[in-house]
């Protein structure tokens, strides 16, 4: 497919099984001319100068959040932030309710997070802006798999051949589903480990993904370790026995760490359980980029928006 002729132009985004590998590159080749933008003293290009974006968010969020709403921002375009517990939604409203309101403003885009796997899609049929999928439940994140991929290849200077290691609770993550397609479309090697209770039947069905009974078979010779948080808000209980016995076990800390190659990449997508998926002197020490992925959020959500509302065309 010739690189010149792929568009994202009033494409949803709603989960990378619908890229293809030109269109994730596409991405990743933009957001690195948007990361230009934000190390400037003026943060402000009027490429998306007109357009209007709406964030609305049924679950709490910092990061992904504040990172397409400055993403807006410094692309010139208007940003209004709604979130569930400061809007008609406490009154009852619907989703369908909701999204005609916000399509009746005359708004461009709408990115959203919902705790219900589908509701992206399900927004896509029924409303005309473009959807950016910020979180459905546990199904999919497609920018945070995005920025990842970018980031990788910002330290490493290619994504084809690494092996990553994704540890800890897939189960409850779309961060880690949405990896799985973008990885292995880009030619990484995927490797799963975390407790039985929290790897979902389909990784062992999932073509290129090698699922470990240990950690440390998981991580050895790895090029990146995603290290993925214990989701307890979703948890019913039972699923491990206690959180001292699953940083024990699963838990990635400077042992654990040794068994990868001397320059592995360290990824989080955040909010972090420090002491329990992570040691504190692996989320903050010489190997981890986890604060680098937030400004690297930045790049990739203001690639996308130019890509979906402009198709790439600077103003």
């Amino acid at each position: 497919m010739d690189k010149n002729k792929v568009s994202l132009r009033g494409r949803n985004i709603l989960g990378l099984e619908d890229f293809s590998t030109e269109e994730i590159r596409l991405v990743l080749d933009t957001a690195k001319e948007m990361k230009n933008i934000i190390h400037r003293d003026i943060k402000k290009v009027p490429a998306l100068r007109g357009k209007s974006i709406v964030t609305l968010f049924y679950e709490p969020s910092t990061r992904t959040r504040t990172s397409f709403e400055l993403a807006g921002k410094y692309l010139g375009a208007d940003v209004v932030n709604i979130t569930a517990g400061t809007s008609s939604i406490v009154k009852g409203e619907s989703l369908r309710d909701t999204l005609y309101t916000i399509e009746a403003m005359g708004v461009d885009a709408i990115v959203m997070r919902h705790k219900a796997e589908g509701a992206a899609e399900y927004a896509s049929r029924i409303a005309a802006p473009v959807i950016l999928n910020a979180g459905d439940g546990a199904h999919a994140h497609p920018s945070q798999a995005l920025l990842n991929l970018f980031t990788i290849e910002q330290h490493k200077g290619r994504l084809e051949g690494l092996k990553v290691a994704i540890i800890g609770d897939v189960l409850h993550s779309r961060v880690a589903r949405s990896d799985i397609h973008g990885m292995r479309k880009m030619g990484m090697e995927v490797h799963i480990a975390g407790p039985k209770t929290l790897l979902p039947r389909f990784l062992y069905e999932e073509p290129g993904v090698v699922v470990h009974e240990r950690v440390e078979d998981a991580i050895e010779a790895a090029d990146v370790i995603e290290v993925l948080r214990i989701q307890l808000e979703r948890m019913q209980g039972g699923l491990f026995p206690t959180t001292r016995e699953y940083a024990r076990i699963f838990g990635l800390n400077n042992d654990r760490l040794k068994l990868a190659k001397d320059d592995v990449l360290i990824l989080h997508p955040g909010p972090m359980n420090k002491g329990w998926e992570i040691s504190p002197f692996v989320a903050y020490g010489d190997n981890s980029a986890i604060q680098e992925e937030v400004q690297n959020g930045v790049a990739v959500r203001m690639a996308l928006f130019t890509l979906v509302l402009t198709g790439g065309k600077q103003a």
